[in-house]
């Protein structure tokens, strides 16, 4: 095998490592019960996937055309910022206009951290 074979070989599970958490991702839309656990699956494997790809896809022009593409890593950059906290923004949206979580959830830490920054109406 020849560097050529080796790196077909590493760009390929990269690729497949993002294709296959891609496919978690959507499971994960479908199954999980709230909006909560969805943007949490949404953004996690998603950002992990759409970032394996981008890598994958740098890495084969990097080694097989000697070409390194600033597009791609401003790409990787972009969406490893702008993915999690879009997710927590839809998350925290929910959260105050009134969307409920599922029922068998265990914990609310919003709740409780409202609950201590409420000033005591002692008179």
């Amino acid at each position: 095998m020849n560097a050529d074979e080796i790196s077909s070989w590493i760009i390929s599970i990269i690729v497949l490592t993002g294709s296959v958490l891609s496919l978690i991702s959507a499971f994960g839309l479908i199954r999980l019960p709230d909006i909560y656990t969805r943007s949490h699956a949404a953004t996690k494997a998603s950002t992990l996937s759409v970032m394996c790809i981008l890598i994958a896809a740098f890495l084969f022009f990097a080694v097989g055309e000697g070409l390194y593409s600033a597009r791609i890593l401003l790409g990787i950059v972009f969406v490893f910022i702008t993915a999690p906290v879009g997710g927590h923004l839809i998350s925290r949206a929910a959260y105050h206009t009134g969307v409920t979580l599922w029922d068998s959830s265990i914990q609310d830490q919003l709740k409780e951290k409202k609950r201590k920054q409420r000033p005591s109406s002692r008179s």
